[in-house]
This record gives C-alpha cells, structure tokens and sequence, in this order.
C-alpha cells in the first residue's frame, strides 16, 4: 500500500506535463472539428489547472517531490524536481493561463483557431511546465526551446509586414540566446563533469574534492545569466520585447508578458540562488573583495544595474507611447525591473533572513505581475475587439460605454500602482522593505536600489494615468460611440480584475506559499538531499 501510495505520489510530479503535452496533440488531431478542438482545449488547461493545485498541496504538505524518468538515477538520468519554488511558479502559470484560453477562445478567428492556436498553446504551455520542473541544465535549454518554437509562430500569427518583422527580430535574437546557452551548457559539463542542478551544487561546494575550478563556472554562468536575461526582457536585452508584444494576438501577449518572462525569472533564481551560490570566487579574480565570496557576491552588482535600467528605461518608454500595447510593453520592460532589483539587493548579503525576504519579495511580485499585466493585455484585446483600434487620439469615453471594461483597467493598473489592498500593494511594499533592512543593515547600494524603486513607482503613476486620461477618460469618440464589447471576454477580464482583489485581500496564504518557496530556493543542501545525486557513488 504505502509502495503504490509512493508511486502515485512520485507520478504527480509529471502530471502538469503530461496533460499539456496529451491536450497539445489532442488539439492537432481535432483540427478539422472545430467545437471539439476548443471543448477538448478547454478541458485541457482546466485538468492542467487541477494537476498543478494537486502538486502544489502534495509539495507543501509533504516537501519536495522527485520523478526519475526511466528509474534512472540522478546524476545520470533524467530528473523533474518539485519543490515549493517549482509548485509556485506553475501555479502562477497554472492561474494565468486558464483565463486566457478562454478569452481566446472567443478572440481568436476561426481559421486562427483551427490551424494552429490550440494545439501551440499547449505546446508553449508544456515548455514552461518543464522548465519549472526539470533538475538538469541541458534539459532546461530543451524545455526552453518547446516554450519558445510555438511563440515565433505566435508573434507571425497575423502574418503582415509589422508582424513578420518583429517575429524575425524575436527570433533572431532568441537562436542567439539559445546558441550561447547550448555552448555554456556545454562548458559546464566540460567544467564539472556533471548537467544534474543538485550535482552542480554538490561539486561546487568542494571543488577540490571534485577537481574543480571554479573560475570558469563563474564565466560560463555569466553568459548564462545574459541568456536568461534576454528571456526576461531585461535591459540591456529588452529589445524585442515592444514589437513582440504589439504584433502578437493579445492573449499571446499576455503569455509572454505574465507567464514566459518569469521562466526567465525562475532561472535565475533557481541556478544562481539554488545552484551556483553553492560556489566561491576563489582568489578574488583581481577583486579582494571577492575573495571566498558566493557566486551570488559578483552576480549582485550586475543584476542590480539591470534592475535600476529596466525601471528606468521601460517607464520612459511607457510614458512616451501613445496605444495600449506600446505602454503594456515598455511597462512590463519596467515592472521586471522591480521584481529583480529584490534579488540584486540581497544577492550580496550573508543574512539568511533577509535573502529569504528579498526572494519573497520577487515571487510576489512576480505573481503580481503576472495577473495584472495579462488583465491589461487582455482590456486592450477587448477594446480592440469592441472599437479596432487602440490608438489614444481615437479613443475616449471609454468608462462611459464600458463602465466593466474600464473599471478591470482601474483595478490592474491601481495593482501596478501598488495601492491597498490590491495584490500589487503587497509586492511593492516587499521590494521596498528589502532596500530598507538592506539600509539599516549597511548593505552598499541598497539606498539607491530604494531611490530606483521610488522613481520606478512615480513612472508607473505617470503612464497609468496618461492612459486613463487619454484613452479612458474625456468625450465619447465615433469608434467608441458605436462599439460593441463581447461579454464573454469582458467577462473574463472582470475576472481577472476579482483575482487581483482577491490575491491582496486574502493575502496570508499566498504569503506563505511565496515564503516556503523562498526557503526552498535559498535551500541548496535541502535540494541536494531531494535528488540526492551522490547515491550512486555512495552504493
């Protein structure tokens, strides 16, 4: 009895997978009947949705789960860990995602639908789920690559000029990202002899028991980091973000926006937090200061100054823009600013507490974000859909013949905002209580990380409220007066805007999950004994 119990516990870890993976073929198999594609589309994130709140609860109640494809043991085979960080990050995809299959369902054209939506929705949908979950570098590159096929066809999906030209410059830039990668993967095995996460971590705490050096692991992971960077939308490599987002269909944009860019976020947080930090600069590398520091010591300045431009350079861009996609775009280029300026103030800190609460800090953030910017993806698809165009000089009224629609806007951007007791309240006011104990504690820098974050929060006032003046507020234009907004998919931003409300108002719990994933990831000889990579030397 407890054997089966065992395995079917073991088996859950795969379930997220294998639901988006078996609805993604479903849906391809089922193209030529259209009811049945979208009923079996449906179905599919919603079992994808019961299977990560499963996972999530077996995690958090039992710890950290394991799955050995092919009873192969790590280091050698292949390994899915589930863990509280894993179980929060699906489960903000696992939120986001449900919502907006449904609104797609109802903008997406027919044809759209039929030929390719679903079955790469799926498909985008499974490459996330692994990259959460797998416990290997090199099958972390894979699981990146199914994320990120499905969404070059997303960002062509129109097929015009503008969208051929961003989905090339996306894709360029991304082969790129993936080639170094590939070759930093490679590296690291040439390095350390090893592509298990756990096994990283367990060699690099004795390097010289493992005869390594740990000078190329820190330029094989800062190449590495670029790499995650450009999948986040990070300054300096925020380049394709703006025209990916304005060409995609708008729920695709809020995939990217809220879901895809955190698999950049996750990375960073499980490899340099989890796995690298298990690391020292040995000799300094021409810094004394460095000397028998972490990883994390030289990571931190360098994920600091990311952080402070992207608030900086996304607002400006976000004030300036004058349609909805443009300021959602540079807006999100800001907004990960803030979920990684937490991360770089604590990478260089020795306190266990305080790193936990920076970690905590961009989780929520990161949940935040995640909800509020697809709620705005989404208003902009329904105004799209209710008046076709998006442009603020042809916009205006807006609140008066969409009273719902305007008000789920007010809702997401006071979340951004970060005004009580919205969910974004919560997350700004972690940031900003990491740079202040950082202050108090003397950590270099951390008054500017709260000077960035300040002015970071005054653009994000400046852009909302030019949008509500421009395109909300004022006179009934032609386009608005005789518009016609689809109910379901006001529906769906309604609830969207419910789930931001609700995310702050019973925040408790949500705090707690983001804490034990917290703990998790700062947990490297916890995570180490989950996989427990060393089993095969020690037999």
């Amino acid at each position: 009895m407890s054997a089966d119990l065992a395995v079917s516990t073991t088996h859950v870890v795969i379930a997220p997978m294998l639901v988006a993976l078996v609805t993604a073929v479903a849906t391809l198999a089922t193209r030529r009947h259209d009811r049945l594609q979208r009923a079996l589309s449906l179905l599919g994130v919603g079992a994808y949705a019961v299977g990560v709140a499963v996972l999530a609860d077996r995690v958090l109640s039992g710890g950290t789960l394991t799955y050995q494809l092919s009873a192969w043991p790590a280091p050698f085979g292949i390994s899915l860990v589930a863990d509280a960080l894993a179980a929060f990050m699906l489960s903000l995809a696992a939120l986001v995602t449900v919502a907006l299959l449904v609104f797609s369902v109802v903008y997406v054209d027919e044809q759209g639908q039929r030929v390719s939506y679903h079955p790469l929705f799926h498909f985008m949908l499974l490459g996330v789920s692994g990259s959460f979950l797998t416990g290997d570098v090199f099958n972390l590159f894979v699981w990146f690559e199914v994320m990120l096929m499905p969404s070059y066809v997303f960002v062509a999906f129109y097929s015009g000029p503008r969208h051929t030209a961003a989905a090339l410059q996306y894709t360029v830039l991304n082969l790129f990202g993936s080639a170094l990668m590939l070759v930093s993967i490679g590296g690291l095995y040439a390095t350390t002899g090893t592509l298990n996460m756990a096994d990283i971590a367990r060699r690099l705490a004795a390097p010289a028991e493992f005869g390594i050096d740990p000078a190329p692991v820190l330029g094989l992971s800062t190449i590495l980091l670029v790499v995650f960077a450009l999948k986040a939308g990070i300054v300096p490599f925020h380049f394709w973000v703006p025209p990916a987002y304005r060409a995609a269909p708008a729920p695709v944009s809020a995939f990217l926006a809220g879901v895809t860019k955190k698999v950049g976020i996750y990375a960073i947080v499980r490899l340099y937090f989890t796995v690298f930090a298990a690391g020292a600069v040995e000799g300094g590398l021409g810094l004394p200061a460095l000397s028998g520091e972490s990883f994390l010591a030289f990571f931190g300045p360098v994920l600091f100054a990311m952080a402070l431009a992207s608030m900086l350079v996304g607002g400006v861009g976000a004030v300036s823009r004058d349609a909805l996609d443009d300021v959602f775009a540079y807006s999100s280029i800001s907004q990960v600013g803030f979920i990684v300026l937490p991360l770089a103030v604590v990478a260089t800190v020795s306190d266990p507490a305080l790193r936990t609460l920076g970690v905590v800090a961009a989780l929520v953030y990161s949940l935040n974000h995640a909800v509020a910017k697809s709620l705005l993806f989404l208003v902009s698809g329904t105004v799209y859909d209710a008046t076709g165009t998006i442009e603020f000089e042809r916009l205006g009224g807006l609140t008066t013949r969409f009273p719902v629609l305007s008000g789920s806007f007010f809702v997401g951007s006071l979340a951004l905002v970060g005004i009580p007791p919205l969910s974004g309240f919560f997350g700004k006011l972690l940031v900003l209580d990491t740079g202040g104990r950082a202050l108090a504690a003397g950590t270099p820098g951390a008054g500017l990380a709260l000077a960035g974050a300040l002015a970071g929060a005054i653009f994000t006032i400046a852009y909302l409220s030019r949008t509500w003046s421009q395109g909300f507020w004022g006179e009934v234009t032609p386009l608005v007066e005789h518009g016609s907004q689809s109910s379901v998919l006001v529906g769906v931003v309604a609830a969207l805007a419910l789930v931001v409300v609700a995310v702050g108002i019973g925040f408790d719990p949500v705090y707690s999950f983001a804490e034990s994933a917290a703990r998790a990831a700062l947990d490297t000889d916890a995570y180490v004994d989950a996989v427990d990579p060393g089993v095969v030397a020690r037999e």
